[in-house]
Formats: structure tokens, C-alpha cells, sequence
């Protein structure tokens, strides 16, 4: 349920009708626009009055939402919200441009690829410090300390560091990480996203291979439920009967997202395609429909890189592609 107050409300006036809708057992979300006050109740709404909420002098009007996602839904938060990473804004209409390698290797390859990446424009820095398994038989080393590395090249360039978790058994590995980011595979893993919200950080939430945008804003929920609403929305392609790219980039879902709710929506070109050749004209896709910022891997030496080095740009094509997304936001502004 949504109650949109009138713009001569007084903070008293509003406070008090706040109070009386916690004494219902409802949560009350304040959301303030630039002419009206929307209140959205979360919880058990059914014994609210809503004709009685609705005859109030205070109150323009009242709306009731079916959605099942609430402090994610634009309806309850109609301003864009803005994510600070550091002294980045994320959702304040530039483009934001997280760069790095896919795992972290060594000092010298993190540091040294931070201060390029920095030059040509990148205002996070990513590097996985837990390497992903696709298989059993896959090879790992869990004892290496990649954060401490990544966090060096933090001290190193002054950037915030993004650094991507798949479970709830490594959660207080990331105390330090400025942004975590939900591997695609962990979307719908709800304790893990409980966790989250507990723990307050920033949050990318990478939508799932197989999930509707609304399932994927549920999971947003489960974050924002436990406290956290420092949420951050990534589309990264979907399974289709497509086999030439990896999977399916779907940048309607940007628009859509933005539609649908208040948060900001990245792309991760990349990871959707499995191609670097498709990295820098679909960055510009991306960024000429809008989304808030762009997730792109870059290797000093994809060839040679551990794993993801067919998605991976050297430092100079990701200067090229920098420069082209920064031309676009200059044109659509």
C-alpha cells in the first residue's frame, strides 16, 4: 500500500500518521519527491482502513500494490536512488565504469593494471578474489589472500574496490571491499542476501541466467529487507537458444528496470557475450539506453589471462571503449 501526502503536510501531520501506521504492525518507508511524500507500508496491510487512510486531510491519495517487491518498487521510491561507493555516485545519471581483471593474480598485475585503468577512466575497481569453479574438477587455490591485493591497489590509486561472492561462508572475507557483488549463480540465494542486508555494504546483484526481471528484483528485497538499501541491479545476459554468443545480452532490461523501480541498473557486456570483440559496441548500447554504469573485464594480457581472457580488453581497447561511452552520456545529456 502507498499513501502519496499532500505538499502543504506538516512534518507533524506526517509524523503522526507515521506513528499510527506503525501501530498497525506495518513498516513505513518514506520516500520524498520534490512536490509530494510517498509512504509505502510493507507488511500485512489487509486490516488498514484504507478508505479511512484515504479521507484524511493530509492525504492526496492511496494506491494499492500487488507487486511482491516493495522497497525496490519505483511506485514506493518514485526518485532515482543514488548509491555512494566511496565518493562515486552510482544512479546520478553519469555512467560509471567498473574495470579490472576477472581474478586477482599477483600485486604486480593489480596494481599496475589500476593506475591504467584509472587513466582511461574507470572510477571502480573490480578483481575476484574468490575464483569461480565451473566444475568439481576445477583447480583453485582458496588459501591466496586476493583481497589484501586488491586492497593494496586501493591504497595504491585511492579507487573503491568491487569484488564478486558466491557464498555465505565467505562473507567475512569482504569486511574491506567497498562494493560486493552477487555472483549470477547466488541470485536466489536468500540466506546469503539476508546476510547482506545485515551487513550494510553496497550490493551488486547480478540477475540470473534463467530469471525474470521480477524475480530478480525479489532478490533485490531480500537485501533491502534486512536493512540494506544500498542495492545495485546488473543485467548480464540470459540463457536463450542463441549459440553464438555466450548468452543473450538483454538491454531492454534496462529501460524496463528503470520503469520498474528506483535503483540503479549496470551492464556487464562481457560476461553475457564471452566475446571481447562485442564488448565495446554493446558498452555502447548500454549506454546509450541508459544504464548507470558498466561492468567490463580488462587484462594486461587476455591471452595469457587464467580465466575469462576471451571477454577480457587490454587496457588501451578499454581506453577506446571509455572514451566512446563518455561521447555518448556528453550527446544524450
Amino acid at each position: 500500500m502507498i499513501a502519496v501526502l499532500k505538499p502543504d503536510t506538516t512534518e507533524e501531520q506526517k509524523n503522526s500518521l507515521i506513528d499510527w501506521l506503525k501501530g498497525q504492525n506495518v513498516e513505513v518507508h518514506e520516500s520524498r519527491g520534490k512536490e509530494y511524500t510517498v509512504l509505502g507500508l510493507v507488511g500485512n496491510t489487509g486490516g488498514i482502513d484504507v478508505e479511512l487512510v484515504e479521507s484524511l486531510s493530509i492525504v492526496d491519495s492511496v494506491k494499492i500494490v500487488s507487486d511482491p517487491f516493495k522497497k525496490s518498487n519505483r511506485k514506493f521510491h518514485p526518485e532515482n536512488s543514488v548509491i555512494r561507493v566511496g565518493d562515486i555516485g552510482i544512479g546520478d545519471g553519469s555512467c560509471v565504469l567498473i574495470a579490472g581483471p576477472g581474478p586477482v593474480e599477483s600485486r604486480e598485475q593489480i596494481v599496475g593494471l589500476a593506475k591504467r585503468i584509472q587513466k582511461a577512466g574507470a572510477a571502480i575497481l573490480k578483481g575476484d578474489a574468490v575464483h569461480r569453479l565451473s566444475s568439481p574438477y576445477d583447480q583453485s587455490d582458496p588459501d591466496a589472500n586476493y583481497i589484501s591485493l586488491l586492497l593494496e591497489a586501493k591504497k595504491e590509486t585511492g579507487m573503491p574496490v568491487m569484488s564478486e561472492i558466491s557464498g555465505l561462508e565467505q562473507i567475512s572475507r569482504f569486511e574491506e571491499v567497498d562494493l560486493i557483488q552477487v555472483a549470477t549463480r547466488s541470485m536466489q540465494n536468500y540466506e546469503l542476501l539476508r546476510e547482506l542486508g545485515r551487513m550494510g555494504k553496497p550490493v551488486v546483484l547480478k540477475r540470473g541466467l534463467s530469471n525474470r526481471l521480477k524475480e530478480l528484483l525479489v532478490s533485490a528485497e531480500y537485501i533491502m529487507a534486512g536493512g540494506n538499501e544500498d542495492v545495485i541491479l546488473c543485467e548480464r545476459g540470459i540463457r536463450s537458444f542463441e549459440t553464438y554468443t555466450r548468452n543473450t545480452l538483454d538491454l531492454s532490461a534496462v529501460p524496463m528496470l528503470h520503469e520498474l523501480s528506483h535503483l540503479p541498473v549496470l551492464v556487464d557486456p562481457g560476461r553475457a557475450t564471452g566475446s571481447s570483440a562485442l564488448v565495446d559496441p554493446l558498452a555502447r548500447a548500454a549506454a546509450a539506453c541508459g544504464a548507470d554504469g558498466l561492468i567490463i573485464d580488462v587484462h594486461q594480457d587476455p591471452l595469457h589471462a587464467p580465466y575469462d581472457g576471451a571477454r577480457s580488453l587490454t587496457p588501451d581497447q578499454f581506453a577506446k571503449t571509455a572514451d566512446h561511452v563518455r561521447r555518448i552520456r556528453e550527446v544524450l545529456s
